[in-house]
């Protein structure tokens, strides 16, 4: 643990940058493409005026960790990025070890553009590398080949303390030993944290369409499986074990702002599509900002917030969602905090059912948490306790 992380659920600011160069066929985010420039100047009051308000619903706050997400945040200029981060800095308290995560793109890697990031604050920079491999770049619609990737890859080293970079495995046609060279390429160029997601084909995205034409596969799910275990003892074996079901890090070098997601923390959501969960007046609520830009800046510049939606969560819906997140944690979730949301603890039958299949293991009446088998079939394992 470093000093960023107390084990704590802590306390985050989201941001959500929603321009991209491009929009890959995976990709079911919040993310949109403009051909004529942004008005960075106006987003960024925009982003000052809504954090505000969000400062205002949710109190002072000491933050621990601030992540600017997208989209691709690497196309802001890095006075917009200093801008909001100045912003956040008005509203609430930032300790000096506070984590700022910002992703960046390797087509958008810049040595001016990086300094000027790391200048105005950014510690901690997420690289969306997804393959080592052109034609599986190509085919994942990215606009960077590998060599620009390992480029951006060095230069991120070079500029911030911390750095992270995202892979997609389980990707048409790959097998296990494809996979493993590349995992293995990938882990000599990281420095402390990986992210590594499986490829999954979401609704409303141009691979649905291919894939429900037939003009696109994906490994079945055992290839799939043995994809997700050969990925845990690659990187268990380098030193970046898993401590979340799709992230990997050196000891001490865990994500501090995802933690507070799985750790069901507070966070502030901020930014076109942006969500927030945080507790007002005793009560956790749900935000939801207005995803399409140029209405979210009209909204706010009119009414002080984009927020369109959200919702005020039971105490049962919060260990819902406890449960669900939690679980994706090696660390697990802790027990009591589950009980003192649900009313009631955990059936101990469906618990101990589940120990005996493998699939979960307790530290006394405290903890919780799913074995590396529980971890395959996570969605079953909690469905089974929540019943």
């Amino acid at each position: 643990m470093t000093a960023r992380d107390d084990g704590t659920p802590g306390f985050g600011v989201y941001i959500h940058w929603p321009f991209c160069a491009a929009k890959c066929p995976y990709c079911d985010f919040n993310s949109h493409v403009r051909h004529q420039a942004v008005d960075q100047p106006r987003f960024a009051a925009a982003f000052a005026r809504e954090l505000a308000t969000l400062r205002r619903r949710a109190g002072p706050r000491d933050v621990t960790s601030i992540f600017i997400g997208g989209g691709t945040p690497s196309l802001m200029e890095p006075a917009t990025v200093g801008a909001i981060l100045e912003a956040v800095a008005a509203n609430w308290t930032l300790p000096g070890d506070i984590e700022i995560t910002m992703e960046a793109n390797p087509q958008s890697a810049d040595a001016a553009r990086f300094r000027g990031y790391r200048d105005a604050g950014v510690n901690r920079l997420s690289l969306g590398v997804q393959a080592l491999d052109d034609a599986d770049l190509k085919m994942l619609g990215r606009l960077h080949d590998a060599a620009e990737a390992l480029a951006a890859i060095e230069l991120a080293r070079a500029t911030f303390p911390r750095l992270s970079f995202d892979m997609i495995y389980a990707r048409p046609g790959q097998t296990p030993d494809a996979w493993e060279r590349e995992l293995e390429r990938a882990i000599g160029h990281a420095a402390d944290h990986l992210s590594l997601y499986q490829l999954t084909i979401e609704e409303g995205t141009p691979f649905h369409a291919l894939y429900k034409a037939g003009k696109l596969s994906i490994p079945d799910p055992d290839l799939g499986a043995d994809l997700y275990d050969l990925t845990q003892e690659v990187t268990a074996a380098r030193g970046l074990p898993a401590y979340e079901i799709s992230n990997h890090a050196a000891p001490g070098a865990q994500c501090r702002h995802n933690l507070t997601y799985w750790r069901y923390g507070d966070y502030v959501g901020a930014g076109p599509g942006a969500h927030g969960r945080f507790v007002e007046d005793g009560r956790r609520v749900v935000t939801i900002d207005e995803a399409m830009p140029e209405t979210w800046v009209n909204r706010v510049e009119a009414e002080g917030h984009g927020i369109t939606g959200g919702e005020v969560l039971s105490r049962s819906e919060e260990a819902d969602e406890l449960l669900l997140m939690g679980l994706r944690l090696r660390e697990g979730i802790d027990l009591p905090r589950l009980e003192d949301l649900a009313g009631k603890p955990l059936d101990p039958a469906r618990i101990a059912a589940l120990q005996d299949e493998g699939l979960v293991e307790t530290n006394g009446n405290a903890r919780l948490r799913a074995t590396p088998a529980g971890m395959v079939v996570l969605d079953a394992v909690v469905a089974d306790l929540a019943r």
